[in-house]
């Protein structure tokens, strides 16, 4: 594969040939608004769930998680409550989780949603990324300490975690004005970039030894993946953080990085003929596509299209050229994965079928509210109000826990909810608390 674009015009021409080139390949889902008659929901319509939205985050979201999960005893944040809430005992302290509860604190911060005492617990987050998950023989953040952060448990280096330890600390450096923790967020920026980027393919390599050496041989990373492969996934998350970073500091090669992650992002992992985005990929963006990776991820490819939709803004740059792109993305996540009886998405399917992985997952249908909306704001096609009006009635009557707070993981086929824990090293208040801070301030932005 040839190199990947490095600015956004030729990333659009890019899209338009491979488009073009694929005249023989399965025709892409068509656009929203003709793939299902369109339902007689309004702005008006969905503008009035505004309230039901916000009791949702202040009533439901924020007091599960703050302050309570302030561990004043060991630092960082708690993460580890069962199915009602329940405080269990043990549990481990990962950056990605860890990270994720700092940006919530500081989006909260940003918002008229905070409550009090929510700066003091900002500022824990952050010392516990600065003073215990940062690695100060090697750089980079630790993936995994146990629950007292004294025992480095999984001293490895993985792009996904270092992307949200960015994300987080450019957070919170916006909410607080903290100029050292700007700085902290740029170190941490040049320490992967000088380490990690490809300069030859683009995108950057994602796992690495504790000393940022190749790991060993057979080496799977944290996300489940060998060593050499490049992820969606991480890209995705990468672009997240460097939006945010480019927003605190205005720097130039943050700039630059972003401007090539918008590329492989709308054009390196997308499966044209598809059109949808596949994970897995080899060093030189060639996809893999064997049985197990030739699938989609409704979730992931719904939230890409809200992503890059935020870092076009960034980047101060115009949405228009992707506007198809993200409608037929969209498309083929609705025409397999959508319960239009019952609202919601499902989690995942192989390539051009229905899906096959049933469960509605949590972070899925937090991705679609505020995706939903973002499409609507592009297009103005009032489909898009309609998936968003039935997502959230089924995340308010389904997938929202009322009586012990925060969301269920995941609701199976038949409506029960899951009986797992609330709070893991992988669940925390990220999705759902971005979403609900998002669909909150785009609503009061629509005209």
């Amino acid at each position: 594969m040839t190199h990947v674009p490095r600015t956004l015009a030729v990333v659009a021409a890019c899209w338009t040939i491979a488009a073009s080139a694929s005249a023989q390949s399965p025709a892409p889902s068509p656009p929203a608004a003709a793939s299902a008659p369109v339902a007689a929901v309004t702005l008006e319509r969905v503008r009035a769930l505004a309230p039901r939205i916000e009791q949702n985050l202040r009533e439901n979201v924020i007091p599960f998680w703050f302050p309570r999960c302030v561990d004043t005893t060991h630092g960082g944040y708690t993460v580890h409550y069962g199915p009602k809430g329940e405080p269990l005992p043990g549990g481990v302290k990962m950056i990605v989780t860890q990270s994720r509860q700092l940006w919530l604190a500081s989006a909260l911060l940003r918002s008229r949603y905070a409550p009090p005492g929510l700066r003091g617990a900002a500022d824990h987050g952050f010392r516990f990324l600065r003073d215990v998950m940062w690695d100060k023989t090697h750089g980079g953040f630790y993936w995994q300490v146990d629950v007292t952060g004294k025992q480095v448990m999984r001293p490895q280096k993985h792009l996904y975690g270092q992307a949200f330890a960015v994300y987080a600390i450019s957070e919170y450096a916006i909410a607080t004005g903290d100029k050292e923790a700007l700085a902290f967020a740029l170190q941490a920026f040049r320490l992967i970039d000088a380490k990690a980027h490809d300069a030859v393919h683009g995108g950057y390599r994602e796992y690495f030894a504790a000393d940022w050496s190749a790991p060993p041989a057979g080496d799977t990373s944290p996300l489940g993946a060998a060593a050499d492969v490049k992820l969606m996934n991480t890209h995705l998350h990468l672009l997240e953080a460097f939006a945010t970073l480019l927003r605190a500091s205005a720097d130039p090669v943050v700039r630059e990085r972003l401007i090539e992650l918008v590329g492989i992002e709308t054009h390196a992992v997308v499966r044209v003929g598809w059109t949808a985005h596949t994970d897995r990929h080899q060093a030189d963006w060639t996809p893999i596509l064997d049985a197990a990776a030739a699938r989609v991820s409704y979730g992931h490819d719904i939230e890409n299209i809200w992503l890059v939709s935020d870092a076009l803004d960034a980047l101060n740059q115009p949405v228009a050229p992707y506007t198809d792109l993200f409608r037929n993305v969209f498309a083929y996540s609705r025409q397999h994965g959508w319960d239009d009886a019952k609202g919601g998405f499902y989690d995942s399917g192989p390539k051009g079928q229905p899906a096959d992985r049933r469960q509605k997952v949590w972070w899925v249908q937090s991705e679609v509210i505020v995706a939903a909306l973002e499409m609507y704001r592009q297009t103005k096609d009032p489909a898009y109000l309609d998936i968003f009006d039935k997502t959230w009635r089924f995340i308010d009557t389904a997938q929202t826990d009322w009586t012990n707070g925060e969301w269920f993981e995941s609701i199976a086929p038949d409506g029960t909810p899951s009986r797992g824990n609330k709070a893991t090293a992988w669940k925390g208040g990220y999705h759902n608390g971005r979403a609900l801070l998002q669909v909150l301030d785009r609503l009061a932005r629509l005209k």
